[in-house]
């Protein structure tokens, strides 16, 4: 097991493509997240900028040089654990996602 997580953890960065994706997805979340603040509903969708750092911080690792593989890694594993937090937020604490009701 230690050796897939170091294979896919500590892998070289994708390249630009991958990297592209990442941040569009990101700008895609932040995007919505201001239309949210627009209409006057910021309460119900700041789980979206949690989304949009989750994503960056991916974008990030994938358009490192392919010799900075360690800090590819610091990268992605920062990006999971902020998503996850999401997702643990989600059980733990709905009324962050849903907003108050």
């Amino acid at each position: 097991m230690p050796s897939t997580l170091t294979r896919v953890l500590l892998s070289e960065p994708s390249g630009r493509t991958h990297a592209v994706v990442m941040f569009s997805g990101s700008l895609l979340f932040l995007s919505l997240y201001v239309y949210a603040a627009v209409l006057g509903d910021s309460s119900s969708s700041s789980w979206l900028v949690v989304m949009a750092a989750g994503t960056g911080l991916s974008g990030i690792a994938e358009s490192l040089p392919k010799d900075r593989r360690r800090t590819a890694g610091v990268f992605r594993v920062t990006a999971m654990l902020v998503l996850m937090d999401l997702l643990a937020t989600t059980v733990f604490a709905p009324e962050f996602v849903v907003g108050e009701q």
